[in-house]
């Protein structure tokens, strides 16, 4: 499949401080940069169109395209160019160090790219060209003391080496001898004088976040199936997370298309909650719980101030933005619009609901830490379930039409009930509506037997009154909804793998008219639930094969965006979370391969904080109001 002289999605590097993030082509260029934070301007927007989008680009005369790989451990990507009669290293990361528990990772707001000369000389070029509103304007650079300055952004270039200023671009080249190192270091920020790096704290900056980053890694003490595939995965999500409020990014980018060439591009620089119990279990599983806690307190902070009636998506701080389209960019591979805000915000999604008190019983089990304030904000969304589930929605897909009895959304307002049914009973809540939510729960448990499951196709359906399949309906097993190896989900399993086919291993997430052109390609979040549930129906090595075939699709760098063409084309925004959650899920499920989902069987021994007993009496834990 033809991307139109652009880099493959996947064969982008990712980089990330938990404050922004930074998009490196296989050409050495760095193609997305949004300041001041992930869900900022894009000022650096080539991934998005090769002539208008900024871009800074590092390359060595007489070197092909670099080898690349991430140094162990790391986020941090290591270059290496080789030529005739010259070699040399680079390095590009986005610096951090190590923080406090209310903040585990400091960033040093600052992009550093070092080059290191191996053999003979090497003509080093660099060409640095910021446009901020997302492209939309040039910058004017000036030279203030100790650094370049780009005004309009917060970009300041801080190096050693010569610069000639063209218009809105910052040249340089320079020929460095074997041995020698040179910096580049674009810092982000307030732009106050001094509070930049200097060009000599490369070495130092690279050191640190390449410390921190194996020191974070290291908390994990999981060995099991598919461990460095885990442990990947889990530094992708650390780089989605936000630092200054735990939130987790959907995705890194803004509009990369699901279908090339056509409209199915979205902005997904935001928080979504259907990634709310996973991500949860997952940091807690893996060792890092001060990030789950503070994920979970992002969480309930934002349920509070919605009073009940949920948005399916969040900004990073809480807040959503208004969707428009960016009309002076043409789009990766020319898939236009591209879009800035996301519209789904507006959408009644009641699977949200369920993701958030999934995510809030795990919690409660794995720490008892739940507050009584907490309690009574997830009590007022357990009344809104229990007052609403009889009515349609817009379904987990964001499928831009009308309202549908979503049957993925139905089992995640019974699973929103039945967790607040069980928080109440383990938080000694005797003043909850307890037994209203049991007898909605039990209603609704009975009228999606009735009418989500189809006894003629011999599988759960899209929606009620069809016999069209959603491959959400996987996660039914996984959710506690039924058991893995039930008749009905067999069938499930069975029909998704053969009617949701694109391609050996990968199958899309619905095959019906969402109202828009074009076709998606494989949806990689459900190709990796669809291992786990077949090591719930008792499968597990079908479900080892297809985790393997899986594995293969990764990018060079081991990334996954959101979906894959029949051919393997990369498509959808990227590096994706729930493509890594669902990866680390089904690589847990695979190493407990036991019959029900291990990250919440997990969850469900109890507490595991230090001290913690989840039968003592604690002033701390949540009290019935």
């Amino acid at each position: 499949m033809s991307t139109c002289g652009f880099p493959p999605i996947d064969a982008y590097a990712f980089l990330s401080d938990t404050h922004t993030t930074a998009l490196v082509g296989p050409d050495g260029a760095v193609d997305w940069f949004c300041v001041p934070a992930a869900d900022g301007d894009a000022v650096l927007a080539r991934l998005l169109d090769r002539d208008v989008g900024g871009c800074f680009t590092l390359t060595v005369d007489g070197c092909p395209t670099p080898a690349r790989r991430y140094l162990p451990g790391t986020l941090v990507v290591e270059n290496r160019w080789d030529g005739a009669g010259v070699a040399a290293v680079g390095v590009d990361c986005l610096a951090a160090g190590p923080g406090s528990p209310e903040q585990p990772v400091r960033s040093d707001r600052v992009l550093v790219r070092r080059v290191t000369v191996a053999r003979g000389t090497a003509r080093l070029r660099a060409r640095v060209t910021p446009r901020s509103g997302h492209g939309a304007r040039a910058v004017r650079w000036r030279w203030a003391g100790d650094a370049w300055h780009a005004d309009g952004t917060p970009l300041r270039l801080v190096t050693d080496l010569p610069v000639t200023v063209d218009g809105g671009t910052l040249l340089i080249a320079a020929d460095v001898p074997t041995g020698h190192s040179v910096a580049l270091l674009l810092a982000y920020g307030d732009g106050t004088p001094g509070d930049h790096p200097a060009a000599g704290d490369a070495d130092a900056l690279i050191e640190r976040t390449c410390r921190t980053a194996r020191e974070w890694s290291a908390r994990s003490d999981y060995a099991g199936f598919a461990a460095d595939q885990v442990r990947h995965s889990a530094l992708v999500l650390r780089g989605l997370s936000y630092d200054e409020t735990g939130a987790l990014l959907a995705a890194a980018t803004s509009s990369l298309p699901e279908t090339l060439g056509g409209v199915r591009n979205w902005d997904y620089r935001y928080t979504w909650h259907r990634d709310a119990a996973l991500l949860l279990l997952a940091l807690f599983r893996l060792g890092h719980a001060e990030e789950g806690r503070r994920y979970l307190r992002f969480l309930l902070d934002v349920c509070a101030a919605q009073e009940g009636v949920l948005a399916p998506l969040v900004g990073i701080r809480g807040g959503t933005a208004a969707e428009r389209e960016v009309p002076h960019l043409s789009g990766y591979a020319g898939s236009a619009p591209v879009r800035v805000g996301n519209g789904a915000a507006e959408q009644v999604q009641f699977d949200t609901y369920g993701h958030v008190l999934d995510a809030a019983l795990a919690y409660q089990q794995l720490t008892g830490e739940l507050t009584a304030e907490q309690w009574r904000s997830l009590r007022r969304l357990v009344d809104t379930m229990a007052r609403r589930w009889r009515e349609p929605d817009h379904g987990v897909w964001e499928i831009r039409g009308p309202r549908r009895h979503y049957v993925n959304s139905k089992v995640m307002t019974w699973v929103c009930l039945d967790r607040g049914v069980r928080l109440a009973g383990l938080l000694g809540d005797r003043d909850a509506p307890v037994e209203r939510w049991r007898a909605a729960r039990d209603a609704l448990h009975a009228e999606i037997l009735d009418r989500g499951y189809d006894e003629r196709v011999g599988s759960f359906v899209l929606a009620y009154d069809s016999t069209d399949l959603d491959a959400s309906l996987l996660r039914i097993s996984l959710v506690g909804f039924l058991p893995g190896d039930d008749p009905r989900m067999v069938g499930t399993i069975e029909r998704v793998r053969g009617d949701l086919a694109v391609a050996p291993a990968l199958i899309r997430r619905y095959a019906v008219d969402d109202g828009l052109p074009g076709e998606e390609g494989a949806f990689l979040l459900c190709c990796f639930e669809l291992v786990s549930a077949l090591v719930l129906a008792g499968r597990r090595h079908d479900a080892r094969a297809l985790f393997d075939d899986l594995l293969s699709c990764a990018g060079p760098l081991g990334l996954y965006a959101e979906q894959l063409a029949a051919d393997g084309t990369a498509l959808g925004n990227y590096p994706q979370a729930f493509t890594h959650l669902a990866l680390i899920e089904a690589a847990l499920n695979l190493d407990a391969a036991g019959d029900r989902d291990a990250l919440h069987a997990w969850a469900e021994r109890g507490p595991r904080s230090p001290g913690t007993d989840r039968n003592r009496e604690d002033p701390g834990l949540c009290r019935p109001t």
